[in-house]
């Protein structure tokens, strides 16, 4: 027996060996980098039952909060009140809201103003210009639609429904476009109108100053008269709410002639609120004896004409 030859076969099979397992080896190698590969994607993609995830989206500049169309300025709309007594326990209050921005609120109070129940206003109203109640119903003056179109309405069921209503039924109002009577829309005769009002017989636009009274559809006097904010119908007089009066910290109520009004005429002091907030608008109502005032975040009540509080 040759032992070279068998050595040269032992070589032989010991070499086909080792390439057979290294083969195996690279196919487990192969099968294994693939299973991983599989398992990769399989977490990465989504599942087809699955809610497809938002889209992120991205801008250049950062977006405004801010309405881009203009607004009238806060004096003008948006911070004006509206206060309307039906006597000392019930009364209606209103921000006026603002045309194509922030909306208006409406408001009862049935127990003095102690609590407030929330009124729901149409969808279409942008802003309230003015109201006017009784024991019977409200009625409101409103800016109604994009272009706050002066409309008046009414209610007898304490807001939950409402009906169209004459004009001039719920007072005066001040909008972006003028003066609103019962006539239309006029110009004010100042710039910078506060507060309007419209009886019977007369109007008063309340300014920065001055206080411009006229009867029916005459010439406008003007009256010098420094810190009126606010007025309420007292019949043959009108209620003033004053702010800057020496003998008053607060707001001052007085007491000036409804009827032949001149640039000489001055109002009388009766009585005054020395808790009342003087900032901010404010808002002064009368039913008989029983004077409501709207200033800051108060609504106070007097019971003998506004002389106490």
């Amino acid at each position: 027996m040759d032992t070279r030859r068998g050595t040269r076969n032992l070589g032989s099979s010991l070499t086909r060996t080792t390439l057979i397992w290294v083969a195996i080896v690279i196919v487990v190698l192969v099968v294994i980098d693939i299973a991983l590969v599989t398992l990769a994607l399989g977490r990465t993609a989504p599942n087809s039952g699955d809610p497809a995830g938002p889209i992120p989206t991205f801008s250049s500049s950062p977006r405004s909060s801010e309405s881009a169309s203009p607004t009238p300025t806060a004096d003008a709309a948006g911070a004006r009140r509206s206060l309307s007594a039906v006597d000392g326990q019930e009364a209606w209050r209103a921000s006026g809201g603002t045309c194509g921005g922030p909306a208006p609120a409406l408001e009862h109070t049935t127990d003095a103003g102690a609590t407030w129940k929330p009124v729901t206003l149409g969808t279409d109203v942008s802003s309230v210009m003015a109201i006017r109640a009784s024991s019977s119903n409200l009625t409101m003056l409103a800016g109604v639609g994009d272009d706050c179109i002066p409309t008046v309405r009414s209610s007898t069921d304490d807001g939950v429904t409402w009906s169209a209503a004459g004009a001039g039924a719920a007072g005066a109002g001040i909008s972006p476009a003028g003066l609103v009577l019962s006539t239309g829309v006029v110009a004010p005769p100042c710039s910078e109108p506060v507060e309007a009002f419209q009886g019977k017989q007369t109007s008063v636009v309340l300014c920065d100053g001055h206080f411009e009274w006229r009867s029916g559809t005459g010439a406008w006097v003007d009256v010098p008269l420094a810190g009126v904010r606010s007025l309420a119908d007292a019949g043959n007089d009108y209620s003033l709410a004053r702010v800057g009066a020496d003998t008053c910290a607060g707001v001052q109520i007085a007491s000036m002639p409804a009827v032949g009004v001149t640039p000489a005429t001055t109002p009388t002091a009766v009585g005054c609120d020395a808790d009342a907030a003087t900032d901010g608008p404010i808002s002064l109502s009368r039913a008989g004896d029983d004077v409501w005032l709207w200033a800051g975040d108060t609504v106070s009540v007097s019971t003998d004409g506004g002389a106490t509080w």
